[in-house]
């Protein structure tokens, strides 16, 4: 079971990297495209990392429900970690909105709300960690 705790935490790590880089992505397209630069590769990077991070998202989410027969429901806490766990699922299908809109040259938000959108995952990711870590109830 320990492999598997491994293997659940090295596709979270990937999967939340995907997940912390992409908005930064968003904010060099729209500033890059408002100078007037050529942004098209960007948009390639971004469909990129945006499928290596949907794999290591369903890696993570087939791991942890591994653990999860394997360990039990153990407490509230994981109650508690699953809801932040749909929460960040929920940001990463929010993504794929946007990159479909990038992709569309229809990306109308600014660079200062990529920025602040960038801050999103990590107000779910550190009660995920709270959680896991210290167990709480």
């Amino acid at each position: 079971m320990l492999w598997v705790k491994t293997f659940h935490i090295l596709a979270m790590t990937s999967w939340m990297a995907g997940i912390f880089y992409l908005p930064r992505i968003f904010v060099h397209f729209v500033e890059g495209q408002k100078a007037g630069e050529d942004v098209r590769r960007l948009a390639i990077m971004a469909s990129k990392l945006y499928g290596f991070m949907t794999i290591m998202a369903l890696f993570t989410l087939a791991l942890g429900l591994w653990l999860w027969l394997g360990y039990g429901i153990t407490g509230g806490w994981l109650h508690a970690k699953l809801l932040f766990v749909l929460l960040l699922i929920g940001f990463h299908l929010w993504c794929r909105r946007y990159l479909q809109r990038l992709k569309a040259n229809q990306l109308t938000q600014s660079g200062t709300y990529f920025r602040l959108f960038n801050e999103l995952p990590l107000l779910i990711f550190v009660p995920i960690l709270i959680f896991v870590v210290l167990k709480p109830f």
